[in-house]
């Protein structure tokens, strides 16, 4: 895995890293301390800062998205929500249903879909995210289920597996 410039091939490891720098220049153009000339190399500086790349064109950089050109402002956290409700929701069906994992490995998805339906889709209407999440995780959203899931599958695994 190496870091690349486009948010959406980004790894799962990266992407909350290009979700931070558009959140933070987001942040800044709207609250006036960021014009949007500047935003160019605003974007190349803190890519650079946090993935170590050097933007070649705005192509490649700031104007990759439709986002900004379209005003959709404060859209992308979300997509790091929704990697870390993935995560938590993923931890607390394996942990709730011991029949979901070595289903899976069979490439049955009947156990898990059934708890997704118990659990998150029948709730759909009827509920909030947040409510929704906290009563099948026993948690509120947060990170630290995305985390282990990322420390388990890169950084625990041996070079050669």
């Amino acid at each position: 895995m190496e870091p690349g410039f486009i948010r959406v091939d980004a790894d799962e490891v990266t992407y909350p890293a290009h979700i931070l720098v558009r959140y933070e220049l987001e942040t800044a153009m709207i609250s006036g301390d960021l014009a949007v000339k500047d935003l160019p190399a605003a974007f190349n500086d803190r890519l650079h800062a946090l993935l170590g790349l050097h933007v070649p064109d705005d192509r490649r950089g700031c104007l990759q998205d439709i986002h900004w050109p379209e005003g959709l402002f404060g859209y992308f956290p979300c997509y790091a929500m929704g990697a870390f409700a993935a995560a938590q929701i993923r931890t607390a069906a394996f942990q709730q249903d011991s029949q979901i994992a070595p289903a899976l490995a069979e490439g049955n998805f009947a156990p898990l879909l059934g708890w997704l339906r118990t659990h998150i889709h029948g709730r759909a209407r009827s509920a909030s995210m947040p409510d929704i999440i906290r009563d099948a995780t026993g948690a509120p959203l947060g990170a630290k289920a995305w985390q282990t899931h990322i420390q388990r599958r890169y950084l625990d695994r041996a070079p050669d597996a």
